[in-house]
């Protein structure tokens, strides 16, 4: 199971935020510009190989191209020049073990590495541990400021739980700062999912090797971890719980018991860690440690058909938080087939994508008859509020996504969602503008006032009172409300062919 985070689908990404979306791949030398060395190179040929090349470090290989030292000009000053013979191997000086990242791991966290350990530069490895090229951090530094530096130390720790909880924590303070840069609320989202995703990815790595270490052995068969609902979305707010799933590839079923054995032992570990360091167990049961949500490719295939054939209220449910899925972390293609699978099984289900839309008719949108707020009445302590969420992003969201699987689209997040209906046509570019504006600013009240309410030690909730609201911000608050409630509408007529 590759160790790797999947690269981000793209974004409108910001200059203050783009040094989170790349990855070291993004930065590295590539491979065939790096001097790499056999351990048994004289000293005197390196140098002069280093001398030829103008390379300021040279990486010490094995036989199968996996580094196993680096040497630099501060250990040729030190450790060669005038003090060891020229014929002297190069295993016998090198920097061992050499520390690395592999090539789809975020250069901010490289970045943290290199300047936790002082190090000037890092191999980068595949997926099998062999040179794929070698990072500078004077080359990744020039992705950053000093703003951004401070972010980038608080939001990486090494893999242990608490350091991994100082990084949830650490998450309030980085969407407050975006903020106050005036950054777009989706673009905060979509980095704090990558951040929880990269989390999924450590806990998993940490998981697999005490595993080893207690005789479990490699895995039996490869899989992909995924993550679903606002996760796979890169929707998170500030109080996400768990929404995930394992995808297995096909195997023997003479090899269920092993198979199965090792990965319901991996995914208690997993979900029970992420649930110590402040990623919470999901109240749905919808996580990798219930059988139905860690099946093999076909397994998940027959289930999904399943669900479009009952279209009962269990099997939307299920439906509607599986559909946004996306893989974090162990063998990508996993994911893209089911979702290729997925998608054409949906597409043409249309009685199914009807009976999801009538699950969430419930979910109207918060605008009464006329062209007010419609606030909380039964809850006492949210009276006068709007739950924004309920009452704004769910019909939003839900609308897009049901569109989006009818036509087959299989981008998962709302605003590119958005993109590709209008590329095909079913929405104008004008109903673009409208909805993407809409959605940036409903889910930029809703972060503000989650870190309001976190900085304040008050529980996070999803209610915003409009009266608080500037009167600006209020009257386009209506209008973003009104224009989701124009879609929710338009969604009606077609999947249920009525006007009322």
């Amino acid at each position: 199971m590759s160790g790797a985070p999947l690269p981000a689908r793209p974004s409108r990404h910001h200059p203050r935020t783009a040094v989170f979306s790349k990855l070291a791949r993004d930065f590295m030398r590539p491979g065939e510009e790096v001097l790499a060395v056999r351990p048994d190179t004289a000293c005197e040929d390196m140098i002069g190989r280093l001398a030829a090349t103008q390379a300021t470090c040279a990486v010490v290989v094995d036989a199968a191209a996996r580094p196993v030292g680096i040497i630099t000009e501060r250990d040729i000053a030190l450790r060669i020049a005038y003090r060891v013979p020229g014929e002297t191997p190069v295993e016998r000086v090198m920097t061992s073990p050499a520390m690395s990242v592999r090539r789809r791991d975020y250069l901010y966290y490289a970045i943290a590495l290199m300047r936790r350990h002082g190090l000037h530069h890092m191999p980068v490895v595949d997926a099998h541990g062999q040179l794929a090229g070698l990072l500078s951090l004077h080359d990744a530094l020039a992705a950053t400021d000093e703003q951004l530096m401070r972010q980038i130390d608080r939001l990486t720790h090494e893999g242990t739980s608490e350091g991994l909880r100082a990084l949830r924590a650490a998450q309030v303070d980085l969407a407050e700062d975006l903020f106050a840069d005036n950054l777009p609320a989706p673009e905060i989202q979509q980095l704090l999912s990558r951040i929880n995703n990269d989390i999924y990815r450590r806990v998993g790595e940490a998981t697999l090797n005490r595993m080893g270490a207690e005789g479990w052995g490699d895995i039996p068969v490869e899989a992909c971890l995924i993550v679903t609902g606002s996760g796979g979305r890169g929707e998170n707010f500030l109080s996400s719980d768990q929404d995930n799933g394992i995808i297995i590839a096909d195997y023997p079923d003479d090899r269920h018991a092993q198979v199965d054995a090792f990965y319901r032992e991996l995914a208690e570990r997993l979900c029970r860690d992420l649930d110590a360091i402040g990623i919470p167990y999901c109240n749905g049961y919808c996580m990798a440690v219930n059988p139905l949500w860690r099946k093999s490719l076909s397994q998940w295939t027959q289930q999904i058909a399943l669900w479009g054939k009952k279209s009962n209220f269990v099997a939307i449910r299920l439906a509607d938080i599986f559909f946004d899925f996306q893989p974090v972390w162990g063998r990508q293609e996993l994911a893209e087939e089911l979702r290729r699978r997925v998608t054409g099984m949906v597409r043409n289900n249309h009685h199914f994508l009807r009976q999801m839309f009538q699950d969430k008719a419930g979910h109207n949108v918060a605008l009464g008859f006329f062209g007010g707020f419609v606030t909380e009445r039964e809850q006492r302590e949210h009276r006068g509020r709007v739950n924004l969420k309920h009452t704004g992003t769910i019909p939003l969201v839900g609308a897009i996504r049901l569109l989006a699987l009818r036509e087959g689209v299989e981008a998962t997040s709302t605003v590119h969602r958005i993109s590709a209906l209008t590329e095909q046509g079913v929405l104008s570019d004008g109903e673009r503008a409208d909805l993407t504006a809409s959605f940036d600013l409903v889910t930029n009240v809703l972060l503000r006032h989650q870190i309001a309410d976190l900085k304040a030690g008050k529980p996070v909730t999803y209610y915003v009172d409009p009266r608080r609201l500037a009167k600006a911000e209020r009257t386009a608050l209506l209008d973003a409300l009104k224009a989701i409630d124009s879609l929710r509408k338009r969604v009606h007529l077609e999947f249920t062919g009525q006007i009322f």
